[in-house]
């Protein structure tokens, strides 16, 4: 792909295996006791790819592709077996867990299929979580004019005293994708963030994420769905731990077509 922002993103040959216990029993009748074997699962096979600023990409694959365990990868929520991860100027795979938890709350916002939001609080606390994890302290004039701008463009403005049980779904996917903001990451990681919604609320959503990379934010999401992926401008399908395609969208395509421009 002829892309030329800054890439913000570099995996570089990133494996990922996991020895899980299996046991192994003999039946009823039989005198064999139980035995536990190794087995390794290869999630990652060496994976190396770029991710440049402002790019909205879709990562697609059956399951067991590898691709949730690479979306783990890249917010920081596991380790690469071996391999390099580097987010901005960080080498993400050497650091320690205290710096690891630092770079997941300050650089990456999160929106998750099952929206995560804390039932207990309003809608107003639920966005201002992560500051709560970075120990951010006091919040401050600026941290509740940000938060009342977030809900406003989440459409969200007048419910900041509401809590997730009286909000439906899509409204509660809005609060997550205010969440994912209020720290301005680097990057957002939206893992199936339309598997829980109806068909219209999953356009609208699809909707506010493109606003949001039109205005520069760089999107990565994980689906199985095609009229999701897309929304996004470029794919990535993986199969067995390793990427098997990556290149623009169908709609990318079409545009490039419509302008006279070839793609690779």
């Amino acid at each position: 792909m002829n892309i030329t922002t800054k890439v913000i993103v570099r995996l570089a040959d990133v494996r990922k295996t996991y020895v899980m216990g299996h046991a192994n029993e003999g039946g009823f009748f039989s005198r064999r006791k139980s035995v536990t074997q190794a087995v390794t699962v290869h999630a990652l096979t060496g994976v190396s790819v770029d991710f440049h600023q402002g790019e909205y990409i879709a990562i697609m694959g059956a399951s067991g592709s590898g691709k949730s365990t690479m979306l783990n990868l890249l917010g920081c929520l596991d380790r690469p077996t071996s391999g390099q991860y580097i987010l901005g100027d960080k080498d993400v795979a050497q650091l320690s867990d205290d710096e690891l938890s630092e770079v997941r709350s300050r650089y990456i916002g999160f929106i998750f299929q099952s929206y995560n939001l804390i039932q207990q609080y309003t809608v107003t606390e639920n966005i201002q979580l992560p500051l709560t994890y970075q120990g951010s302290g006091e919040i401050t004039e600026e941290v509740q004019r940000r938060t009342y701008e977030l809900a406003r463009m989440v459409g969200l403005h007048e419910r900041l005293d509401h809590r997730p049980n009286q909000l439906s779904g899509g409204q509660q996917q809005r609060v997550a994708i205010a969440r994912s903001l209020i720290n301005d990451p680097y990057i957002i990681l939206a893992d199936e963030a339309t598997g829980n919604l109806d068909t219209k609320t999953s356009h609208e959503i699809m909707e506010m994420l493109g606003k949001l990379n039109d205005a520069g934010k760089t999107i990565i999401m994980v689906t199985h769905e095609d009229d999701i992926a897309e929304h996004a401008k470029r794919i990535i399908r993986m199969r067995d731990g390793q990427i098997i395609d990556d290149g623009p969208s169908p709609r990318m395509q079409a545009l490039a077509g419509t302008n006279g421009v070839g793609h690779a």
